[in-house]
């Protein structure tokens, strides 16, 4: 099972714009089985009003995706507002999570913050952030994987990570957590203790020094590959993708 964390940054290309089909293409190349995003742009004038998690689940042939605003408003314009359940027509910029495998339960979670945020010209507070898990029915057997985009500060993405973990108590195993958690290299692991299936730096993109892309596994169940994890320049974002084939018991 290919796992691919990527933070698209609303698609954003080295030329400045946003391109449906070069989204698209950067999808296919990686060729998930299940694909975490970050930095999701729906029905945005900035990324030519795309609705870019439906693009990236159709490209790598998803049978069922979940899109999670955590803004819900036009990103350039002051007073965005958090809204846990945006409505389909609302421009929103987010999370989401897709899966070639059938999901059989989804859930989500308004991550807790230590401040409140109201616009992006307000320097010293922070977005809202979210998750969302699927239990997945694989030809393996079942398997929860989350995706996330953790807080830019330190002091929120500390709370949040062993919060998350703790949410995730009752999941069922194995159990996979994928996406821009914020924090550097080994954070994650000593966090939550869980075995990291992909060690590569991932920001930023030309020269990538550091990881706060991370795939985590909890559970012997899901054994990651050895040599087959990588972080990739797809030609968008100011991230590379995280890559990790992992394999199931």
């Amino acid at each position: 099972m290919r796992l691919v964390t990527f933070n698209i940054q609303h698609g954003l290309g080295p030329d400045g714009r946003c391109d449906r089909e070069r989204l698209a293409d950067a999808v296919r190349s990686l060729d998930p089985d299940v694909l975490a995003l970050q930095e999701v742009d729906r029905y945005q004038p900035r990324s030519r009003f795309a609705d870019q998690a439906r693009i990236c689940a159709e490209a790598m042939g998803a049978v069922d995706h979940r899109y999670v605003p955590t803004v819900a408003g036009w990103m350039s314009a002051p007073g965005l507002r958090w809204r846990a359940r945006g409505r389909e027509r609302y421009p929103a910029y987010g999370i989401a999570l897709a899966s070639r495998f059938p999901v059989r339960a989804w859930r989500r979670w308004r991550l807790p913050m230590a401040s409140r945020w109201i616009g992006p010209a307000q320097l010293g507070v922070d977005e809202p952030r979210a998750a969302v898990a699927a239990e997945l029915e694989t030809p393996s057997g079942g398997v929860t994987v989350c995706a996330t985009h953790l807080s830019s500060r330190l002091g929120n993405a500390w709370a949040q990570l062993p919060w998350l973990r703790d949410a995730l108590g009752a999941a069922p195993r194995p159990l996979v957590l994928m996406g821009d958690l914020n924090l550097r290299d080994e954070a994650p692991v000593t966090v939550t203790r869980w075995r990291a299936a992909a060690t590569a730096p991932t920001f930023p993109v030309g020269r990538p020094r550091f990881q706060i892309d991370h795939i985590l596994v909890d559970d012997d169940g899901a054994t990651p590959v050895d040599g087959e994890s990588r972080a990739v320049d797809t030609g968008l974002s100011d991230h590379r993708a995280l890559v990790a084939d992992v394999r199931l018991a």
